[in-house]
């Protein structure tokens, strides 16, 4: 088995997924590393945001993390031997006003690795876009449209239960061109 230090942001997040599932605590990897994943790394996020989806309590996240070498540092986790760090974002697993539908399972050397979905990931970059005008979360949603296969019709009636269609409608060609 790698060490932490040898370990790729995906490896990280699987080998740390694995202990946590092994203390009856499930977690989806989200954010700014899927983006990293699905981008093949064009984009880069030294953070796991790992959605804590039944609600487990802090203190046994703590102790388990504390198992693996990591210990808190504020609101996330830091271990010596990577520059990443863990955070885990309470439930549920949403993006905007709906829950996600679609988690991948990626098998890694280091475990078994949870993330939503690249059409998930496209969503949850295009929310803080449609809500904050956030430009870069645009660009990101695109570089993940660009490598991996994505449902338009899923996101555009995701926009719409958001109250965003006429947004998606503006930049659905730039998805689809991706």
């Amino acid at each position: 088995m790698k060490t932490v230090k040898e370990m790729s942001q995906a490896e990280l997040a699987a080998h740390v997924q694995s202990h946590l599932r092994e203390q009856g605590i499930e977690v989806v990897l989200s954010g700014g590393a899927t983006v990293a994943i699905y981008s093949g790394g064009e984009y880069v996020s030294l953070d796991l945001d790992l959605v804590n989806v039944y609600f487990a309590k802090r203190r046994k996240i703590v102790e388990a993390m504390d198992g693996i070498g990591f210990s808190q540092e504020g609101r996330h986790f830091g271990h010596p031997d990577t520059g990443y760090f863990v955070e885990f974002p309470p439930g549920p697993l949403a993006i905007g006003e709906s829950q996600v539908k679609e988690i991948t399972e990626m098998t890694l050397e280091t475990g078994m690795l949870r993330v939503i979905s690249p059409t998930e990931c496209v969503k949850d970059r295009l929310v803080q876009y449609y809500h904050w005008a956030d430009l870069q979360c645009l660009e990101q949603a695109c570089m993940v449209a660009a490598q991996n296969p994505i449902d338009l019709d899923e996101i555009e009636s995701w926009s719409q239960l958001e109250g965003k269609l006429d947004a998606f409608n503006y930049i659905k060609g730039r998805l689809r061109k991706a």
